[in-house]
């Protein structure tokens, strides 16, 4: 799905934007405004969505569709077939922010997670994946699994899925590392709850 993803104010989401820190290492965009069209359906859809603290991830606050031929009728049964979760996952990545090197330092380069998926859908290198697999526990671990985390529950998806996906681990060790890293005070303001819809 093709998005495209504006600050409030409707500038371009850069680093700079990413000022809401969350866990030990991520910053993220306390908002967004996130726009696609559907060209089968003949809609364009707008979402607004602000991250809420409280429930640790991306909330859609607002939603706009627009027809964008005059064949089509903005009723229940076409709005229906939007999917609104599906856009805010898809442009979540865009406003999570981290960097491999010193945060403290003002020349420190701030990557979005989005800038760090491969185009075979992975945000891990493989060799790093195995690695931080091979090694135990430890800090480069830990950061991995935020890093997972975060870019899952920040966009409403489950985030063992993406650590078994990403490392090639079973479920019940992605949900102990995720476990451990809760414990480590790793995942501050990032939740995910298994039992909410996935649709829009």
């Amino acid at each position: 799905m093709k998005v495209d993803v504006k600050t409030l104010n409707g500038h371009k989401v850069t680093w700079r934007e990413a000022t809401q820190p969350v866990g030990s290492a991520l910053r993220i965009a306390p908002a967004f405004v996130a726009t696609t069209t559907d060209a089968a359906l003949g809609v364009q859809t707008a979402v607004t969505a602000r991250y809420v603290r409280d429930e640790g991830r991306y909330v859609i606050k607002g939603v706009t569709n627009t027809a964008t031929r005059d064949d089509v009728e903005l009723n229940y049964p076409t709005v229906a077939k939007v999917g609104m979760q599906a856009i805010v996952q898809a442009a979540a990545p865009r406003c999570i922010f981290l960097t491999l090197e010193d945060e403290s330092d003002p020349k420190a380069k701030w990557l979005s997670v989005d800038q760090l998926t491969t185009a075979a859908g992975r945000i891990l290198p493989p060799m790093v994946a195995t690695e931080v697999v091979k090694r135990g526990g430890g800090e480069a671990r830990m950061e991995v699994v935020e890093l997972l985390y975060g870019s899952a529950a920040l966009a409403g998806l489950p985030p063992a899925k993406l650590l078994q996906h990403e490392l090639g681990i079973p479920h019940r060790t992605a949900s102990q590392w995720i476990i451990d890293a809760r414990k480590a005070g790793r995942l501050e303001g990032m939740n995910y709850n298994a039992g909410r819809p996935a649709g829009g």
